[in-house]
């Protein structure tokens, strides 16, 4: 089957939206058509992609008809009703975590995406680094058994370099809060892993960061999954000085894993009933911001996976229903810990 090449616009031309539109013009069958920013080109140093650059969304979208793919790259509050205007124009989207800040925001976006009969991407690139492809493939054999028990611990640094006044990051209605921006990967991980959530209780503190955010710095969070077993989230950008570390720890009928490292990306500990541990690829760098790091660097896979599934070759890798339920997950969390914070 002849490979059809896909054309991308991407909104948002931050750290994010330059690494989409990097990964786009590296990739094979994939052609970057526009760029959309409320700042200027020289000013965001996209120059060099050499396409035009637009400061509305919508006037690009009338200019470039031919446009198959946009790339939601925005601050949070903004991807819901920005999926939904490319929509509007029967475009597909990818839209960067997280999918919108409400259930209800998601639900509007998936309707659309229905009646249009348009795909919708929801970026969680770390479902893509070793240890999480290595650990999806141990729960679906079944080789831990039942799940007794999983906890969580994402404990980062972000302090006054990263929430630089007149930005949109600490601000509640663009930034939601640390579940959202910082961790919901780790929530996506433990949904794709274990399944939905229930009986939740939580406490929330903000400790270092009541000058320069609207919201909790850190917390604990304990639940049941749906499917049987205790769970706990426990985090924080409160850490002095560097990331210490995001961690996943199983215990099972049949055995122990701990996935960690900085960015969850070492597999720590591993003993399993008559079980031998292979030896994984080793993981991508994290996406390195300057004064502060990010994530594991798998956008790459993102698009190929976008490209691969709009040629009708694969499935979408997270797809909308999948991001829906993260952001479901997390408004419960918050809802839970309202009364403690």
């Amino acid at each position: 089957m002849e490979m059809k090449t896909i054309k991308f616009a991407v909104i948002g031309c931050g750290h994010i939206g330059k690494r989409h539109a990097e990964m786009i013009t590296r990739q094979d069958h994939a052609e970057l058509i526009a760029l959309c920013d409320v700042k200027s080109a020289s000013e965001l140093d996209v120059e060099k992609y050499q396409v035009p650059f637009y400061a509305d969304m919508n006037e690009l979208l009338a200019k470039h008809q031919d446009i198959d793919v946009v790339c939601i790259c925005t601050p949070n509050g903004l991807h819901a009703e920005q999926a939904n205007i490319a929509l509007d124009h029967k475009k597909h989207v990818v839209v960067e975590k997280p999918m919108g800040l409400s259930k209800a925001n998601c639900e509007e976006v998936i309707f659309k995406a229905l009646r249009v009969h348009k795909q919708v991407f929801c970026v969680m690139q770390n479902r893509y680094s070793p240890p999480s492809v290595w650990i999806k493939d141990v729960m679906e054999q079944g080789l831990l058994g039942n799940i007794h028990m999983v906890q969580i611990n994402c404990y980062w640094n972000r302090d006054d370099r990263y929430y630089k006044k007149g930005g949109w990051k600490g601000v509640k209605s663009l930034d939601g809060g640390t579940l959202y921006t910082q961790f919901s990967h780790f929530i996506d991980i433990m949904y794709w892993l274990f399944g939905d959530i229930d009986n939740i209780q939580a406490k929330f503190k903000d400790f270092t960061h009541k000058h320069s955010t609207e919201f909790e710095d850190s917390g604990m969070i304990h639940f049941e999954f749906v499917n049987g077993g205790l769970g706990c989230l426990n985090f924080s950008t409160a850490v002095a000085n560097k990331n210490f570390e995001s961690s996943l720890t199983v215990i099972g009928e049949k055995g122990t894993i701990k996935i960690g490292g900085q960015y969850m990306n070492e597999v720590e500990y591993c003993e399993i009933e008559g079980y031998e541990m292979p030896e994984l690829p080793e993981a991508n760098p994290a996406n390195d911001y300057g004064a502060y790091k990010g994530s594991a660097a798998n956008h790459n896979y993102i698009f190929e996976n976008v490209v691969d599934t709009l040629n009708g070759k694969t499935n979408a890798t997270t797809n909308a229903l999948e991001g829906l339920k993260v952001v479901d997950i997390i408004e419960r969390m918050y809802k839970a810990g309202e009364a403690n914070f």
